[in-house]
């Protein structure tokens, strides 16, 4: 019984027993039984050979846990639908985020009520005497075309090129966008923008270029604006007469013209695809800078072009078959000195800045433009190397002083200086007409007498060019011949301030020196001022102030500048006029200015050298044209013996030869005949025929070109003209002789340096004295009874 109370003895499960389950610590006594769980503790079962009980594997809870699931396999399309569904988030967040930007940026510009498109840069158009365009100025260097006005392969090459979807897009592109991330991308660098031509005119007009996220957005803004404000047509005229293509050439036509030399309404398919490519980088695609590249790039366009059905392949061989373009690396051509004075004066003229687009008309002769640089250009080529003269510059101005020609500088592309305008040199001799003019004035005549011998005024002693004399000369001999003692002479009679008066009279504007050196010219003045004084003697005593500018208007026909010159003021007595265009017309006949003579035409004027040949001049006239002309260097140093009567005159008659063709010859003012009839001529009365106004007194060209016939002067007793015969028939004085040496050259190192200006040991108690050419007996000694 023990044995069997002891067997019965309740034994606790234990977890000791290898023959034990773990069940999650669930037991037996848990099961649900009928729908029911059954007691916590059961009486538990033994078995019947053994006295230990049989623990029962407990079943498990199907209500506290689900059996473990195998991961499924996701595969390619599990894949798939993960990537989508993320980069779906992903975008939903990223737009989020962008809106939230544009929101920031945007609030930080102005309202878009008050944004407008600012106003383009005014141009000036620069045109001459015909209406040819002589040069555009302003900020942008070129007028503003219409889209029908432009070539039409223009704006083709523009789209193709830059925007290919510009009529389809609404202002941002984000095909076009997208299209150029994956280019570049499978490029490795960038090789297309994603920006639309709306975008980029946006950025030209409202933006600054820096590359920052914030001007990206506001880009957008303002492209979406524009394209709601405007139409397609008007966005593109705006961009291409805005979008820069290098060398300051803002638009098409200012491109046009700064590397065709030519319009944009005439500018053919090749041009046009070459200044497409320009957009890209203006700078390194330049033709001016590098016509490879820029043709390489030009192919691109139209190749662009061809894939747009913009053109055929045909029109491509014909675009390939053009000669290259060859452009100069900088705006060229002498016309462009004139354009540079005309937006000088400009601001005076119209009486306030600049505002609107204008037109300025100008005197300028386009032909004779180009006559002077060839002339001036074919002498420094020829000489101007082996005589040292680097530069030159010429005038040309008409009987009312308009300006028909002038070239300020050899090369307007190496140097934008303007050395018949803007520089100041002294101009020897050439200033003598202004003494001799004094002395008429003061009683004295071209057959007046003084004597060529050394001389000496105070402590200055003047010599001549080869320190020869000829002795007792007419004032008209003294003249061709250019004698500096007889010119020293008379500023000592008249006075220096005299001289002065007269000289300002007739234009000089420039401070003039009173002393009595000024008979050689030692007071610096401009070419410009120097030749439109002469002017008063070609026009018979009026002065000729110079001009350019004839009319200013705006684009829309308004006018706010013209030119008066209808009433200038009489400053010489005609019969000084006539004295004084006789003496000068000695220099071209048989004087200094030989070299100058023109066939068929009448002419009269004055060479000048100045110290060490640092400058060299001659200024003339005929009834047609008076015309100044300088050379030299801008460093001021010395030429090999070059004189007024030398290039400037070789360079005067090639010009005025070329700009009197066609034209009929007529006399100069006074017929080139001196007026002497006993009286002094400044006391005289005019004569009751002189004209008194100088429409009368012209004798430049009318509408038709044709020469206006020169007046007659009044028949008068006139003496024989008195010449000395003997000097007449040497060569011109002012010009060395070809034998000179060392010892005898004036001009060599070993003496001093001197031309037409005094020495520098001039004034010394023992001057230098010259042998005084034997005297020959003339028609004045018969005169005389000598």
């Amino acid at each position: 019984m023990a044995d069997k109370k002891k067997s019965r003895q309740r034994i606790d499960p234990s977890f000791s027993s290898g023959r034990e389950r773990i069940d999650d610590g669930f037991s037996a006594g848990e099961r649900i039984v009928g729908g029911r769980r059954s007691s916590r503790y059961e009486e538990p079962e033994y078995d019947e050979d053994e006295d230990e009980p049989v623990v029962e594997k407990p079943r498990r809870s199907r209500s506290r846990r689900k059996p473990a699931r195998r991961p499924p396999r996701r595969g390619f399309f599990g894949f798939i639908r993960t990537t989508i569904y993320w980069g779906l988030v992903l975008c939903l967040w990223a737009g989020i985020g962008l809106a939230g930007l544009v929101a920031y940026y945007g609030s930080r510009m102005p309202s878009a009520s008050t944004w407008a498109i600012p106003e383009r840069p005014p141009n000036v158009k620069i045109a001459g005497l015909d209406g040819s365009l002589i040069a555009n100025r302003g900020t942008t260097g070129g007028e503003a075309l219409a889209l029908s006005d432009m070539s039409p392969y223009i704006p083709e090459a523009i789209v193709a090129i830059e925007d290919r979807r510009f009529y389809s897009h609404f202002g941002f592109d984000p095909i076009g966008l997208g299209r150029a991330f994956v280019t570049n991308v499978l490029t490795g660098h960038a090789v297309q923008g994603g920006s639309t031509l709306t975008q980029q005119l946006a950025k030209n007009l409202f933006l600054s270029p820096d590359r920052t996220l914030e001007r990206k957005v506001q880009e957008v803004l303002l492209a979406l604006w524009l394209e709601h404000k405007y139409t397609k047509d008007q966005i593109l005229t705006m961009y291409l007469n805005r979008v820069y293509f290098g060398s300051n050439a803002y638009g098409v036509e200012a491109a046009s013209r700064r590397y065709f030399n030519k319009s944009a309404r005439d500018v053919n398919l090749g041009e046009a695809a070459m200044l497409a490519g320009l957009v890209k980088a203006p700078s390194r695609l330049s033709p001016a800078r590098d016509p490879a590249a820029a043709e390489a790039r030009a192919q691109l366009v139209l190749q662009a072009m061809q894939d747009q059905g913009f053109i055929s392949e045909a029109d491509i061989k014909t675009a390939m078959s053009q000669p290259p373009t060859r452009s100069k690396s900088y705006w060229s051509g002498a016309e462009n000195y004139v354009a540079d004075m005309v937006m000088d004066q400009l601001p005076k003229l119209i009486g306030s800045d600049i505002k609107d687009d204008l037109i300025v008309d100008t005197t300028l002769d386009m032909s004779l433009e180009e006559k002077a640089e060839k002339a001036l250009n074919d002498v420094l080529a020829k000489d101007g190397k082996k005589l040292n003269a680097s530069q030159a510059s010429l005038v040309s101005v008409d009987a009312t002083g308009a300006i028909r020609a002038l070239v300020g500088g050899r090369d307007y592309a190496q140097s934008q200086f303007n050395r018949a305008v803007t520089a100041k040199r002294q101009p020897g001799s050439a200033f003598k007409p202004f003494v001799y003019t004094a002395a008429l004035e003061m009683g004295l005549t071209p057959n007046s007498i003084r004597n060529d011998a050394p001389i000496k005024i105070g402590n200055w002693a003047p010599e001549n060019y080869e320190q020869r004399y000829s002795g007792p000369v007419t004032l008209a001999t003294a003249v061709a011949q250019s004698l500096n003692t007889v010119a020293a002479q008379l500023v000592a009679e008249v006075g220096a301030d005299q001289v002065i008066k007269v000289a300002h009279r007739l234009g000089i504007e420039s401070d003039l020196q009173a002393n009595a050196s000024i008979a050689l010219g030692t007071s610096e003045v401009s070419l410009l001022e120097l030749t439109s004084a002469y002017a008063a003697f070609m026009n018979g005593g009026f002065k000729a102030t110079p001009y350019v500018v004839t009319k200013v208007t705006t684009a829309g026909g308004k006018v706010l500048y013209q030119a008066n010159v209808a009433n200038p003021p009489r400053v010489m007595n005609p019969d000084i006029v006539a004295n004084m265009n006789a003496m000068m017309a000695g220099v071209i006949a048989y004087g200094t200015g030989k070299s100058a003579r023109i066939p068929g035409w009448q002419a009269a004027g004055k060479s000048g050298t100045t110290q060490s040949f640092r400058d060299a001049l001659f200024v003339g006239f005929t009834s047609h044209l008076t015309t100044g002309v300088w050379f030299g260097n801008d460093d001021g140093k010395s030429m090999r013996k070059v004189t007024g009567g030398g290039l400037p005159a070789r360079a005067w008659k090639d010009f005025m030869i070329a700009a009197h063709k066609g034209l009929t010859p007529a006399p100069i003012f006074g017929g080139g005949q001196i007026i002497d009839n006993g009286l002094p001529v400044a006391q005289s009365a005019p004569n009751a025929d002189q004209p008194t106004t100088i429409g009368n007194i012209i004798s430049g060209t009318s509408g038709g070109g044709q020469a206006i016939q020169q007046p007659t002067l009044q028949q008068r007793p006139i003496q024989p003209q008195i010449v000395n015969q003997t000097v007449a028939n040497d060569d011109p004085q002012d010009l060395p002789p070809a034998n000179l040496t060392d010892d005898t050259n004036p001009y060599s190192s070993n003496t001093y340096d001197t031309g037409d200006i005094p020495p520098a040991d001039v004034g010394d108690t023992n001057p230098h004295t010259a042998t005084v050419r034997p005297h020959r007996s003339s028609l004045l000694d018969v005169i005389l009874g000598q």
